[in-house]
């Protein structure tokens, strides 16, 4: 990046790819780490997701069970898990990198908020990731229960795994979304009347997204999980109009500083 005095200068487009190759590398070598970390995972994790079928199972006396149709199903299921555990396991790193290519559009003392960024987006992440946990029994139990009486009901290893940990990963980047909102608002890059004017479409999105990623069918669970997405949007944009508020105020008696 170039470091001249002017503070409007800007990253060149060379640069900015050559940023962008170098954070998405270690970005995935951390990942690679996670999914050696989640390979072995795999076990527990496997074990707490078919928990909910076996309770089910035991106390309703019912013909449930997981089906690995395949021979190889088994390792294809693991090496899928471990890949999604891995993104999981290494969110802190990911996110960093994610805030690493756009500091570079920060003056230096800015640059300080990176652990800011990061203790907001890390926990929210998790708090995805754990509500999803929640809501994924809840799901087996309503949704095997349609099942006809004097039936078994085989669930598929490869869609009931790979619908558990995708429903994990959507809600831990839907809950980090308005942290990364209120990044690209820090920065300069989206204004807060850009989100606000769309906030009917992002409701209606949100609502959208969380009718399809509840797994099940009663409106309560969506409104569980659409809710603290609206209040984290609207938070979101508070938070950044009380940023474009503070630089505003500043502007005139402070001397722009050169991007570090």
């Amino acid at each position: 990046m170039s470091r001249g005095s002017n503070p409007e200068a800007r990253m060149p487009l060379r640069e900015h790819l050559r940023e962008f190759r170098k954070r998405l590398m270690l970005a995935a070598a951390g990942i690679v780490v996670g999914m050696i970390v989640g390979w072995f995972l795999y076990q527990p994790v496997f074990e707490a997701l078919q928990q909910p079928v076996l309770e089910l199972a035991r106390e309703q006396d019912a013909d449930v069970k997981v089906n690995f149709a395949g021979v190889a199903t088994a390792l294809d299921m693991q090496l899928k898990v471990a890949a999604i555990l891995g993104l999981v396991v290494s969110a802190p790193w990911w996110l960093y990198q994610l805030w690493a290519f756009v500091a570079p559009g920060l003056h230096r003392k800015e640059k300080r908020y990176t652990f800011g960024f990061l203790a907001a987006a890390v926990p929210l992440f998790f708090a995805g990731v754990a509500f999803a946990w929640l809501v994924f029994p809840n799901a087996i139990v309503i949704l095997t229960g349609f099942t006809p009486e004097g039936a078994a009901n085989f669930l598929d290893a490869q869609l009931f795994i790979t619908f558990a940990m995708r429903l994990v990963l959507a809600f831990g980047l839907a809950f980090v979304f308005p942290v990364v909102m209120v990044a690209l608002t820090w920065v300069g890059i989206v204004k807060t009347r850009v989100w606000l004017k769309g906030w009917r479409w992002a409701v209606f999105l949100i609502f959208l997204a969380a009718a399809i990623l509840t797994p099940t069918p009663d409106a309560i669970t969506m409104l569980f999980m659409a809710f603290p997405m609206v209040a984290l949007y609207f938070a979101a944009i508070g938070i950044g109009a009380l940023r474009e508020r503070a630089v505003r105020r500043r502007a005139p008696a402070e001397p722009t500083e050169a991007p570090a």
